[in-house]
Parts: C-alpha cells; structure tokens; sequence
C-alpha cells in the first residue's frame, strides 16, 4: 500500500498575523517523520487546534530568519523540554542558523528535562533514507534563505496478484525487487511479469523569496508546489521592493516547471477581505490552484 504524505497548513498569513491566519508554518507527516517547515509565532498552538502532537515533531526546516518565520521555535522547544521529549530535534536551516539558535537558547531559561538538538545549515542534498530525501535552494530575500523539496523516492514493487498466482515465496524475492529475472523450482520468471514501478513524490516549498532563475529548476515536475503569493499582481513594484512573489509569479512558475498542483499561502493581511483575488489570478495562468487555510490538509 503507498504511503500518503500528509500536509497541515498550521500558518498561512504573511508577515502580520490575521483574525483568521497565524504566521507561517506547515507540518509535513511521512511515515514516522514529522517535518515542521517554518515555525511562526502561535505555531505550537496551531498544532494543539489541528489535533496533532507536537512531541512527534523530529525536524524543523527554517527558510530563513525573519521573525514571522521563526518566532515560534523558543516556545515549541520548551514544550517539548515540560513534556519529556526524548528524540533529537533536528533543525535545519541556511548560513547563520546555528548562531541564531545559539542566541537563542542563551536567551530564554528553559525549564524541563534537556534533550539533544542538532543544528545544520543546509544546501543540495542534505538528508536521505532508503525512501525519500531532502534539499535545499538558496533563494533570494535580502538575508540567507532557503527552498525545500521533500523527495520520494521510485519504488520497485511486486504485483501480489501475479505472484500469488505463481506461489514464490522466501528470500529470492528479494532478486525480484531488485529487477532480477529468477528461477524458482526449476522455472524462469521474468521480474518484468511481477513487478512494477511505484513513482516517487515530489513537494516543494517557497516562502518568501522574490523571484529568480533558480525556482523553477529546483521545483521542475513536483507534484505539489507550495509557494508564497504574499501579494496581488497590482503591487507587483511593491513585491520587488520587498523580495516577494506575487500571485502571479507563483503561477507563471508552476506553468513553466510543469508542477502538478499549486498551493498559495504566505499571503498580506491586507487581502483578508478579498482572498478570492489571489487565486483567480493565479487560476488565470495556472488552472489547478488552490489557496490554503490555516489547519488545511492534504494528502499527497
């Protein structure tokens, strides 16, 4: 059975949190990872609201160090600390992270039991197991900021119809996931017959950058695109001041990287009464677009 990766949009609000949006943070769930990418201020309690354990969070993947982005880290590392954490917290983040983290615990008194943390700054490839992968993309924001992608990887699996029809069983099975042609009781099977390949996933993150010429080959063909679109296409001059996209720019991205869907968040308090202008106009460009919510889920 495939494996879903499931999204929680914790925070969708750009730089000032609204009424409805919290500041920015996203929880992705594969299997026994828990990867929080970005953690915005509110985003422990965010996570109390979506019904979620902030105790299974095993990584944290800063883009960068803008306080909208980060303020939350301090108070969900001393939760953890009350609530007896006993994993290694890996953070990850761009040039300066281990800095700010250093400032940062010097600064606040943490109660509670100590637990280890593990601070990296990343770029290219920077994690991997046998099943998916992690990488980082310097993007463009006026201070060190990163792009992630999250990767799964291209499975070989076995038809268990087409096996069972053939009764093999025991350790030459394990010649057949890996592509092998078998003999089993004197008898050829061609492992093109039995097995087949499972495509891997691709999600990409984009928050906060203005845009450049590395987006689109860091999130060529992703199956799920999350970008930042903090503003509308009519303050176009005002996101090249700021280094943001723009609704607009998301989408011309997604079309030219051939994406499959498109999620809006990161976006300015000032649309709170018209979040419908956002996404029509990046539907005009890029039809499968969808705006997020916070406490939003998606499964992939």
């Amino acid at each position: 059975m495939t494996q879903k990766t499931k999204i929680t949009f914790l925070g969708t609000s750009g730089a000032i949190p609204s009424a409805k949006r919290n500041s920015t943070s996203i929880l992705l769930n594969y299997n026994e990872e828990n990867i929080l990418i970005d953690c915005g201020e509110g985003t422990q309690r965010q996570i109390r609201k979506a019904h979620l354990n902030p105790c299974k969070v095993n990584r944290i993947l800063i883009t960068h160090w803008h306080g909208d982005h980060v303020l939350g880290i301090s108070g969900l590392l001393q939760t953890l600390a009350l609530s007896g954490y006993n994993k290694i917290m890996h953070i990850y983040g761009p040039i300066g992270t281990k800095k700010y983290i250093q400032e940062m615990m010097k600064t606040f008194m943490f109660a509670g039991e100590k637990y280890e943390i593990k601070v990296e700054e990343v770029s290219g490839n920077f994690f991997e197991t046998n099943d998916f992968y992690l990488k980082a993309e310097k993007m463009q924001h006026g201070i060190p900021t990163n792009a992630y992608s999250f990767v799964i990887k291209d499975k070989i699996r076995i038809n268990k119809k087409k096996l069972a029809k053939t009764k093999i069983s025991g350790p030459i099975l394990k010649d057949l996931k890996k592509g092998k042609d078998i003999i089993y009781k004197n008898k050829k099977y061609k492992a093109k017959d039995l097995i087949y390949l499972e495509k891997g996933k691709k999600i990409s993150f984009v928050l906060d950058t203005r845009m450049n010429k590395m987006i689109i080959p860091f999130i060529k063909n992703a199956d799920l695109f999350i970008c930042e679109s903090t503003f509308s296409k009519e303050l176009k001059e005002k996101a090249k001041e700021y280094l943001h996209m723009t609704s607009e720019d998301a989408a011309n991205v997604a079309k030219k990287a051939k994406v499959g869907k498109l999620i809006l968040t990161h976006i300015s308090a000032r649309y709170e009464k018209n979040m419908k202008l956002i996404l029509d106009e990046a539907k005009k460009i890029f039809k499968n677009s969808y705006l997020a919510k916070d406490l939003d889920v998606l499964e992939i």
